[in-house]
């Protein structure tokens, strides 16, 4: 019997096959004992896509347009599954009050019942995957399933562009703000979260959000100095998603924004005691540089001249 055909490789991907092979095993193997094959997941009567959905329902409610960004579902599916659930009487999906154009969905009695039981059940599955393991084979696999949850879901974050005045933008910069505020010897007080950020908006500027699940867990922006040369600002990442790799990734992809706008150098600052982002920054190639302006929080400055690509 001939073999089948292999697609054909995404040139843009890295060629690592033992690390994918490692996953795909790891998929096969988690989702046959999971149950995610069957028909009725968990005994449930619903397969796990409607399963799932019902979960994330009871942990918190929201409209379809939340459901979609939080589950990174594509609307027509996710309308198919909302009719399930809704001919099951166990959600209603009525008008926002809040804005009517949008549509809230919420558990009624009988969904806040199922989910109930989905809880129990999940929770007892989980229990009889790791009964059969000794304590320190029970921490081992805890440890290694926390790694690569954060691992994983470093990966698949969400880098876009937006108006540093999107609500996503604000809200991951107010979380900077607290850090700093917390971090700073004495400080560090903001106002209009809004305020300056002209420059980082095109044509001379650029802002980012990554999200996961919907949530911002980090940004960051560049703005023109002039002469060729950009400043990457209020760059920040997630306290929970640091040491996944997630800080690197964004530095670079900041990069990227300065030399498309037409940057050879960047430039930012920092204050020493968030050693970690020192660290970073030396790790990807930036040099120590003399006060370039007149920040009063910042103790440490950097530059880096950006590779030409193509």
């Amino acid at each position: 019997m001939a073999s089948r055909p292999s697609a054909p490789a995404d040139p843009d991907l890295p060629d690592v096959p033992g690390h994918v092979e490692v996953v795909r095993r790891f998929n096969r193997s988690y989702t046959q004992r999971i149950g995610v094959l069957d028909d009725s997941f968990l005994g449930l009567g619903m397969p796990l896509g409607t399963a799932r959905l019902l979960y994330e329902i009871g942990v918190q409610a929201g409209t379809t347009r939340d459901l979609r960004a939080r589950l990174q579902l594509d609307s027509g599916y996710l309308s198919r599954l909302l009719r399930r659930l809704e001919s099951d009487a166990l959600v209603s999906v009525e008008p926002d009050p809040d804005d009517r154009r949008r549509r809230r969905v919420d558990l009624t009695p009988a969904g806040r019942r199922a989910w109930d039981e989905l809880e129990r059940r999940s929770g007892e599955r989980a229990r009889h995957l790791v009964a059969p393991l000794t304590e320190r084979q029970r921490d081992r696999l805890a440890a290694a399933l926390a790694e690569a949850d954060l691992l994983v879901r470093a990966a698949t974050v969400e880098i876009e562009q937006v108006d540093p005045t999107d609500p996503a933008a604000l809200a991951a910069v107010r979380a900077y703000v607290d850090e700093l505020d917390e971090r700073f010897p004495g400080g560090f007080a903001v106002g209009d979260l809004a305020a300056g950020t002209e420059g980082l908006r095109p044509p001379d500027g650029a802002f980012v959000v990554a999200t996961s699940d919907g949530v911002p867990v980090a940004c960051g922006g560049v703005q023109r100095l002039g002469g060729g040369v950009g400043e990457i600002k209020r760059m920040w990442v997630h306290p929970r998603w640091r040491g996944a790799g997630l800080g690197s990734r964004l530095l670079r992809h900041l990069e990227g924004v300065a030399a498309d706008l037409g940057h050879t150098t960047v430039r930012l600052d920092t204050h020493g005691t968030l050693a970690e982002a020192v660290a970073m920054y030396e790790r990807a190639g930036y040099r120590a540089v003399d006060r370039y302006n007149d920040n009063p929080h910042a103790t440490h400055f950097f530059a880096k001249r950006l590779r030409r690509t193509g």
